[in-house]
């Protein structure tokens, strides 16, 4: 299998897991809270959705050779989905997810390999596995956000997790606050465990990962390989952090929640 076969086939296996749970919720689960504390249950789908809808016709447009659609239709298909009940949310969720991978699953292997896919945000257009994997990233971490409302306990997909993590380091220069540093630097390693892995955490002006080990580290974070994809997405307050993790020396946990804030 390609890169983008397996990123591909666990779009689908987290599609049809979050599905089937949605599929169950009340009206009265569906504004129930979340991983997020501004959105409810429905809120959260309303996200996924309007973002399957947007992905899809990003898809479209990079197969039919048009520019991706913009900013106006962006914001067009937000408040759509904004103005909807909690229960057309849900179905439409269903839908509008439903469509998008099956989109990324009818593409045959020349395609997979050779599109170029211009997301509208990014400095150049990516590829397909980059692509469907920023879509994964979006739908793992907010599933999370759904099962956490009624589970403290919830993780992000065992068969999303290896294929997200560090993935895209250098996305931590724009999603990390480094101000909340207040002029401190720390140079951590961070060790993962299902899957295993060691690298660098560096913690500055500019925050970064390094995806060797530190030789002199001035601190150690150890914690499961979903639980970091939680930090450094914002989703790590102490009652959602996993019985296990270590931290030693500059690995202030705490210090970390506010560098990683979310986004």
């Amino acid at each position: 299998m390609s890169n983008a076969d397996t990123v591909i086939a666990a779009l689908r296996s987290g599609h049809d897991s979050l599905a089937a749970l949605v599929s169950g919720f009340s009206d009265d689960h569906l504004a129930g809270p979340s991983g997020s504390a501004e959105w409810d249950i429905s809120q959260v789908l309303s996200h996924l959705g309007s973002g399957a809808e947007i992905g899809r016709a990003t898809v479209r447009a990079a197969l039919d050779g048009e520019p991706n659609p913009g900013r106006e239709f962006n914001f067009a298909v937000w408040d759509r989905w904004n103005a909807m009940s909690r229960r057309e949310r849900a179905d439409g969720f269903l839908v509008s997810n439903e469509a998008l991978t099956a989109l990324y699953e009818s593409l045959d292997a020349s395609t997979r390999e050779s599109l170029l896919v211009d997301l509208g945000f990014l400095p150049a257009p990516v590829d397909v596995a980059t692509s469907a994997r920023m879509r994964l990233s979006e739908l793992a971490l907010h599933t999370w956000d759904v099962r956490v409302g009624s589970d403290e306990h919830a993780t992000v997909a065992a068969e999303a997790t290896p294929l997200l993590l560090n993935a895209a380091p250098e996305l931590l220069a724009w999603t990390s606050k480094p101000e909340a540093l207040d002029g401190r630097q720390a140079v951590l390693q961070v060790t993962t465990t299902a899957p295993e892995s060691v690298f660098t955490l560096s913690l500055a002006e500019q925050v970064s990962v390094d995806l060797a080990a530190p030789e002199a580290p001035d601190g150690t974070l150890t914690l499961p390989a979903e639980a970091w994809l939680r930090l450094v997405s914002g989703r790590f307050a102490p009652r959602y952090t996993p019985a296990g993790v270590e931290a030693t020396g500059a690995a202030d946990l705490d210090l970390l929640r506010k560098v990683f804030p979310g986004f």
